[in-house]
């Protein structure tokens, strides 16, 4: 079976003269070859030709693994006690590469220092612009990945709401919502999970403690998974008993924005138009210093990928592209709320991925 997304990045080397590519991030390995690993220090490589078959670089510890995954090409393996740029350097020995195609953002100085070796000092160029575009438009496959990791985040914030109680830490709560994940078998959460009580939540990347959960608080989720190698990304806020008048118009203002810029979400709308539609209402009701942040950002492999969905993006929304539509709203010293979903553009519109309830639950 011809491997798709390796030859619409090989056309575009062939295009741009490029030499070789050599893609060693985890998300890219991944893409290129559905190998999903963690190399922590070590190097996992794919090493990509204009006119030949790519080599794929792994720990022997790893080669079955990569065999598994139905990978076809050539794969060298290392020890721990090997040089692996020696492997880097035998994939190449037919290649003269005189432009090197590497992910500039990911690549570390100590590894350019190895290539520059290898290769005699190549014209270094990104690879990065041209994955990115790739990636930006899923396949059926990766649609149906999103959708199961979208459910399942679904369900970690049903966990977590049903947890809730007076007296319970921001800990506790956490606790309960990876448990039942791993339960339902999620190994990996696509980020740190946030649960954050009281006036913590006004704080958009507030980290959970053993502050206790009272009467009157808001309660602020935001978690998401990894499932087959894809993730999901969601944010809801509940309350435990009445809130104040305050906190309640907080929340309905933020609702009303992320309402309305999913619903102008549709091919051939600019991504800034769907902040700047979220940002003007909550701007009208008084708050605008209070969003802090853009709409959202680009979903798939990653948690955070291409594109940022941010006011000054001129980019057009695509049929096949996924992301989050996640305004807030933070006043210090008061409480904050966030709702935030996962979204497909269709042929028409939008879906939304994320469908727990958005209304605001006093518990």
């Amino acid at each position: 079976m011809k491997n798709e997304r390796m030859e619409q990045l090989i056309q575009w080397m062939k295009s741009e003269d490029i030499s070789a590519s050599l893609i060693t991030s985890k998300a890219n390995v991944f893409y290129l070859s559905k190998f999903y690993t963690d190399p922590h220090e070590r190097l996992v490589a794919i090493l990509v030709f204009p006119n030949e078959a790519p080599v794929l670089i792994v720990p022997n510890m790893e080669k079955e693994q990569v065999k598994a995954v139905g990978w076809k090409y050539e794969i060298l393996g290392y020890s721990d006690t090997d040089n692996p740029w020696e492997q880097v350097k035998e994939a190449a020995n037919h290649s003269k590469v005189e432009k090197l195609a590497i992910e500039k953002e990911h690549m570390i100085y100590e590894r350019v220092e190895r290539l520059n070796d290898i290769f005699g000092t190549p014209q270094l160029v990104s690879v990065e612009e041209k994955l990115h575009e790739l990636r930006m438009i899923k396949d059926h496959q990766e649609i149906s990945l999103l959708k199961e990791a979208a459910k399942l985040a679904d369900y970690g914030v049903e966990v977590g709401v049903a947890a809730i109680k007076e007296g319970k830490t921001e800990l506790e709560v956490l606790a309960t919502i990876e448990y039942e994940l791993k339960k339902k078998g999620i190994l990996e959460m696509s980020f740190s999970t946030m649960v954050l009580t009281g006036e913590k939540t006004a704080s958009p990347h507030g980290k959970p403690g053993l502050d206790v959960i009272k009467k009157g608080d808001l309660i602020l989720f935001d978690l998401g998974v990894v499932y087959k190698g894809y993730c999901s990304d969601i944010t809801r806020t509940v309350a435990l008993g009445e809130v104040s008048d305050k906190k309640r118009e907080i929340y309905e203002t933020v609702l009303e924005a992320q309402v309305a810029a999913l619903n102008a979400s549709k091919p051939g709308v600019k991504i800034g138009d769907i902040d700047t539609i979220a940002r003007t209402i909550i701007t009208e009701k008084g708050y605008g210093e209070f969003f802090t942040h853009r709409i959202g950002h680009g979903l798939g492999i990653d948690v955070h990928e291409f594109p940022s969905m941010n006011a000054t993006n001129t980019r057009t929304l695509q049929t096949g592209m996924t992301y989050t539509i996640e305004p807030g709203i933070y006043v210090p010293g008061l409480a904050g709320v966030r709702i935030e979903d996962d979204v497909l553009i269709t042929g028409t519109g939008f879906e939304a991925l994320t469908t727990y309830p958005k209304e605001l639950q006093i518990l």
